[in-house]
């Protein structure tokens, strides 16, 4: 596994990166054969008041995205804490895409990789042409990715594992871009345009 560690307000020392790297081993080994890369934030808050330190873990498995997020008053509880949350949502995926729910004779059919998914034949052209390099405004962070057209029904997944409150998504049947969220009161909603 591919494992990328950064650090923020903070000095990444060996013996931290060493414990980092152990315990996202630890749970990630029984789904080796699924995850190929992990991404790992550690930070901790300027503020002196607010003691509040975070491990984030973002894992590329199959070509879906799992993300995990931790917080507490300690970086290494905050490891602790995040890897649980990882090996319990990494057995969830699995779960979900194993094949125990079918008869005889049936298989789910497999999760395709990323390379199957990254069709580089569809893009045309460049995000970048006729757009010059600008500074964003503070506190704006875009992020670019290619969306795989889905139902709602995958879209929802994708939410559960990625531990955010919305998931934007290119609905398979319409195909526009539309918002699903987690509500408050439980349950899930979507936001769609109107024409």
């Amino acid at each position: 596994m591919k494992l990328l560690i950064h650090g923020r307000n903070l000095e990444l020392t060996p013996a931290l990166r060493e414990y980092t790297q152990s315990k996202l081993e630890r749970a990630v080994q029984h789904f080796e054969d699924m995850v190929k890369e992990a991404d790992v934030h550690l930070s901790v808050a300027r503020n002196p008041s607010v003691p509040q330190q975070t491990a984030e873990v973002t894992v590329f498995a199959n070509g879906t995205v799992i993300r995990a997020q931790e917080r507490s008053h300690n970086l290494y509880a905050s490891i602790d804490l995040v890897a649980n949350k990882l090996c319990r949502q990494l057995k969830r995926y699995k779960e979900r895409h194993s094949d125990h729910h079918h008869s005889a004779g049936h298989s789910a059919s497999l999760t395709p990789t990323t390379e199957a998914v990254l069709d580089e034949s569809s893009i045309e052209g460049s995000l970048l042409d006729g757009k010059e390099a600008q500074l964003p405004n503070p506190g704006i962070r875009r992020k670019y990715f290619s969306m795989q057209p889905m139902t709602t029904d995958k879209a929802r997944q994708q939410l559960d594992l990625i531990d955010h409150d919305f998931y934007l998504f290119r609905d398979q049947e319409s195909n526009e871009l539309q918002v699903i969220y987690k509500r408050n009161h439980g349950g899930y909603g979507v936001i769609q345009a109107r024409d």
